[in-house]
């Protein structure tokens, strides 16, 4: 529907506006089509899912390849951490001896 104005106003400054039809008014029964999809062929239809699938296999790679270099650096980590704790384990062990070697009471034979 349109709007037009009137420039006669019978009001004075106020213009009035009138509602009318537009010219060219689709017949009761007619529906426009939902989305611009639909008007696809077969072909462009597999040719759209197989660039889908692509493009979600490409950002899985990725993600698979994001993930294999996060867990390598998380194993590198506690490696270093094993090599840290294994390292201090083994001076403890060492005072922990000398240690018992002081307290101990020697017996002389």
């Amino acid at each position: 529907m349109a709007v037009t104005g009137d420039d006669t106003a019978a009001t004075g400054d106020m213009p009035t506006y009138q509602i009318r039809a537009p010219a060219t008014a689709l017949p009761q029964g007619v529906v426009m089509a939902a989305s611009p999809g639909s008007l696809h062929s077969p072909q462009q239809l597999a040719e759209e899912a197989t660039r889908k699938r692509e493009l979600r296999l490409m950002k899985n790679r990725e993600a698979a390849k994001e993930c294999r270099r996060r867990k390598k650096e998380y194993v590198k980590c506690l490696e270093s951490r094993v090599a840290v704790l294994e390292v201090q384990n083994k001076k403890l062990i060492e005072e922990l001896e000398t240690l018992k070697d002081i307290c101990s009471p020697k017996t002389d034979v």
